[in-house]
């Protein structure tokens, strides 16, 4: 679709031409030193990276998996006390066992260790470390992606910020050459053709505004998704 700008004038003897440029011309004539670099904050990016980890719930979860994790590993440290065992025995001085005699009485105490989970402990201790170190690869993997993505959504928000604001100051220029054609169209200075050629580009460029505004919007809602709260709220 072509959005180019009308520019009118006269000729020597009073013909109305009417010729239209590039589209694209319009755009870096009035802004021939603006690019999408120089509208980016980097500084608010951070920013924006910061609140989308502190906010979004998947990242609490890591955290919460981190947290069992650490839990896991104190629990498999402790079970080193399961390796012992404790029993006592209680005879009394008074009793007389005829059938059994008994050499020791009052109380006799034992203890006791399970070889077996003493050479497993390690593994196991060594394997709750390991789960737990998963976890938090899993979060730190998960924090890139988080931060890549939000700086794609800002970027693509600010992309479309850039051509709202190109697209309605083309609208302008348009508005102001409708108002010099009409002015002429009336005094009759201009033909019909030439009024509603005008007017049918100035409909066009209000559409394609409100599209570009519709993508603004879109774009922020996007990335808002992953900050959790509005932009507004962001300083």
């Amino acid at each position: 679709m072509f959005f180019g700008k009308f520019n009118f004038y006269l000729n020597k003897v009073n013909e109305i031409h009417i010729f239209t440029c590039n589209p694209f011309s319009v755009f870096w004539k009035s802004q021939a030193q603006q690019t999408l670099a120089q509208e980016i904050s980097y500084a608010y990016l951070d920013k924006l990276v910061d609140v989308a980890k502190k906010n979004f719930p998947r990242g609490k979860m890591y955290d919460a998996r981190i947290e069992m994790g650490n839990m896991a590993v104190k629990k498999a440290r402790l079970s080193y006390f399961d390796i012992l065992s404790f029993s006592y025995l209680y005879s009394p001085n008074q009793a007389v066992n005829v059938t059994t005699p008994v050499l020791l009485q009052g109380y006799q105490f034992g203890f006791f260790i399970n070889i077996g989970s003493i050479i497993q402990k390690p593994t196991i201790i060594k394997q709750a470390r390991a789960e737990a170190q998963v976890s938090v690869y899993e979060k730190e993997t998960y924090e890139l992606g988080l931060e890549a993505d939000v700086k794609k959504r800002y970027i693509t928000y600010i992309q479309h910020l850039t051509i709202l604001r190109i697209k309605s100051e083309a609208l302008l220029d348009i508005e102001s050459a409708l108002k010099d054609t009409r002015y002429k169209f009336e005094k009759g200075e201009l033909p019909l053709q030439n009024y509603n050629t005008a007017l049918l580009m100035y409909s066009t460029q209000q559409q394609t505004k409100i599209t570009s505004e519709a993508d603004v919007y879109i774009a922020k809602s996007s990335l808002e998704e992953l900050l959790g709260q509005k932009l507004e709220d962001i300083k």
